[in-house]
């Protein structure tokens, strides 16, 4: 049983869950509608709205320090989780501020348009007119175009990674470091850690495929490419500089490894935690545990490092 593999932080969390059911998107989606976190003195958060592609409005919102030295910083742009169909900036509220505090840096959160009733490439066009309006308007925002990083968690990491692969295709912003954590990038469920996880309390297999098939549509297996699903790339050279991560009964573990390990074979400096006893989203579902802060100070670490570096 999994509940004997799950680690003692999170035990007694696991054992308080209920079973969950994602047919119904939009009572998945009011799961969205949380307790506003409280706002740091020293951060300001706003929402600008800009075009899309398709003559759509994009919500972005954005977090900066008021009390920061006010010259050029890095910037972040963070794609938010939910399966490609739930979501929205506010449900990292919390994270997002630490980027800011900690990493020293200005944070974008994109609102991109959700599965199914706006199936890919709707979401990634977003996300690439969130990343092309954050280089056009450095001067304005006071960032730094060329630390310029993404980051995103499940789905979010999932378009991380279709987000750097086009972005390097159509000689698009140059992005300096990817974060893409336990990332939705396969939508064939052939591994084994895809068909292992199958308890419905957490994200297991079952809500994987149900999704995938929400986010990809009526699109034709033919059809079907890499910036649709990440692990079907054939080159991952000249990408950024990555870290990424995964708990071990996490149904993305295996495509996670497949990934780092394309990745580092193609020459791209790639740093990977793999945490025991640890399941989906756990270190947001669980943040007060001593594992999930620690996988937390981890990767925020990790872009700190990036933007003092890059």
């Amino acid at each position: 049983m999994i509940e004997e593999r799950v680690h003692p932080d999170l035990k007694k969390y696991f054992q308080g869950l209920t079973e969950k059911n994602i047919d119904n998107v939009k009572e998945l989606r009011a799961g969205d509608e949380r307790e506003a976190v409280p706002v740091h003195e020293n951060i300001e958060i706003t929402n600008r709205y800009i075009q899309g592609e398709e003559e759509h409005e994009i919500r972005l919102r954005m977090y900066t320090d008021i009390e920061a030295d006010q010259g050029e910083k890095p910037c972040l742009l963070w794609i938010h989780g939910g399966g490609y169909i739930s979501g929205k900036p506010e449900i990292n509220d919390r994270l997002c501020q630490r980027f800011v505090l900690e990493a020293n840096c200005t944070v974008v959160s994109v609102a991109y348009r959700l599965a199914p009733e706006n199936p890919y490439p709707a979401a990634l066009n977003d996300c690439y007119t969130a990343l092309k309006w954050i280089t056009d308007h450095a001067t304005e925002l006071k960032v730094n175009p060329e630390k310029v990083a993404v980051a995103g968690v499940s789905a979010g990491g999932g378009l991380v990674a279709a987000l750097s692969l086009l972005a390097r295709d159509r000689n698009g912003p140059k992005i300096a470091f990817q974060m893409p954590l336990y990332s939705m990038i396969d939508n064939r469920l052939a591994t084994s850690s895809s068909q292992e996880i199958s308890d419905l309390r957490i994200w297991n297999g079952i809500f994987t495929q149900k999704a995938w098939k929400h986010y990809l549509g009526d699109l034709p297996m033919e059809s079907i490419d890499m910036y649709a699903v990440p692990s079907l790339a054939e080159n991952y050279r000249n990408l950024p500089p990555t870290y990424t991560c995964v708990g071990d009964l996490d149904p993305f573990k295996d495509e996670t490894l497949d990934y780092v390990q394309k990745l580092s074979e193609a020459g791209v400096p790639v740093e990977f935690h793999l945490y025991p006893g640890c399941f989906h989203g756990f270190e947001s579902m669980v943040p007060e545990a001593a594992i999930s802060k620690k996988a937390e100070s981890e990767y925020i670490s990790a872009l700190r490092f990036a933007f003092c570096n890059g």
